[in-house]
């Protein structure tokens, strides 16, 4: 995982010496460079933004910066990357939610306490299943229709929709004798 120390990014960007993510213009500065950064990453990269350095972020920044990045790169903008958020703090957390939920996207976020969560929108039924892929850390859709007593084709489509939204990682792997996909946390 490629830590970006968001922190780093905003001195060197804005060149004002402020660790708060404040105001849309900032925001758009900021994730403009992370932007680039990112279109320098692997195919396959996971990416965490990290928060532990910055004060506070407010509704427009975490807009701009965050569900932008978030909605990006569910319409393919970064190619096959994955972004989570690190180093949260409580106060963080909640604008950076109601970006996303204002706009119905998700993103798993790693708290400053460790505590790993899910921020932003998702259904039930996907809520569980990503629980049963953090739990395990990795499994393919035979894994999960056994567990819920679930449809092969509606396990699939479980774990299909998760990587869709970039929540979980696919890969492809030989298991007994054929070829299957694999779900992992990022």
């Amino acid at each position: 995982m490629h830590k970006y120390d968001l922190c780093k990014l905003l001195r060197e960007e804005l060149k004002n010496g402020s660790v708060d993510l404040v105001a849309r213009p900032s925001g758009q500065v900021l994730r403009e460079r992370v932007e680039r950064d990112i279109a320098g990453e692997e195919d396959g990269a996971s990416v965490a933004l990290d928060f532990s350095r910055i004060g506070i972020i407010d509704y427009s920044c975490a807009d701009e910066i965050i569900a932008k990045l978030i909605s990006r790169l569910l319409g393919g903008e970064y190619g096959n990357r994955y972004i989570v958020l690190a180093g949260l703090s409580e106060n963080q957390k909640e604008n950076v939610e109601v970006a996303l939920e204002r706009k119905d996207l998700a993103v798993i976020a790693h708290m400053r306490d460790g505590r790993g969560v899910l921020l932003g929108n998702l259904n039930n039924y996907l809520k569980e299943t990503l629980h049963f892929v953090s739990e395990k850390g990795k499994i393919a859709a035979g894994e999960l229709s056994e567990k819920f007593k679930l449809p092969a084709n509606t396990s699939g489509t479980r774990l299909l929709n998760l990587h869709k939204k970039r929540l979980v990682k696919r890969t492809d792997e030989v298991r007994n004798g054929g070829r299957v996909w694999v779900y992992e946390t990022i």
